[in-house]
């Protein structure tokens, strides 16, 4: 499934965004009146330029003690952000993020500009029906190719079993 196609990429709302200038503390107040654990950072031009998520603040902010009314997001933001497109395979993502270890994933335009933010809980609805379904598949293949040589077997067994039988009687 394309992740256009996903309902929470059509009825997600707009995702918060700063610019890389703007202080640290501004998206820390907004993150947590709004419940949320990321900031998408944008240039002049509505590209993505870096993200700030809950684990920059905490790496980089509070680790390296730092003042969030001083400092900008440009001093803690990653720079080297994943974009997706609407067109890519939702699932394909998914694994990407759980390998490497991220959990927001910008969703950008051709030219790069942002266009929503997927999180790995905007997977979760898909992940988890998909998964039960493909478990039950291979369930039923499972049994199938791994049993389909069980009337031979159950077969051979009561041969055997009469063979015993008869030998036990001559003796």
């Amino acid at each position: 499934m394309k992740i256009k196609d996903r309902p929470e990429f059509k009825n997600k709302p707009s995702p918060f965004v700063l610019k890389a200038q703007d202080m640290v503390f501004t998206a820390v107040q907004t993150m947590a009146e709004k419940n949320i654990g990321s900031v998408v950072i944008l240039d002049k031009d509505q590209r993505v330029e870096g993200i700030v998520t809950e684990r920059d603040l905490m790496r980089r902010l509070l680790s390296g003690s730092l003042d969030a009314k001083k400092t900008p997001l440009s001093a803690i933001m990653t720079k080297e952000v994943k974009t997706a497109s609407p067109d890519d395979q939702v699932i394909d993502w998914l694994r990407q993020m759980s390998n490497e270890r991220f959990r927001h994933l910008p969703v950008v335009d051709a030219d790069g500009r942002l266009i929503n933010l997927l999180s790995q809980g905007d997977f979760v609805s898909f992940t988890w029906p998909e998964l039960l379904l493909n478990l039950r598949d291979k369930a039923g293949e499972t049994m199938r190719s791994n049993y389909a040589p069980v009337p031979i077997l159950i077969g051979g067994v009561m041969v055997y079993t009469l063979i015993m039988i008869a030998l036990f009687k001559l003796i």
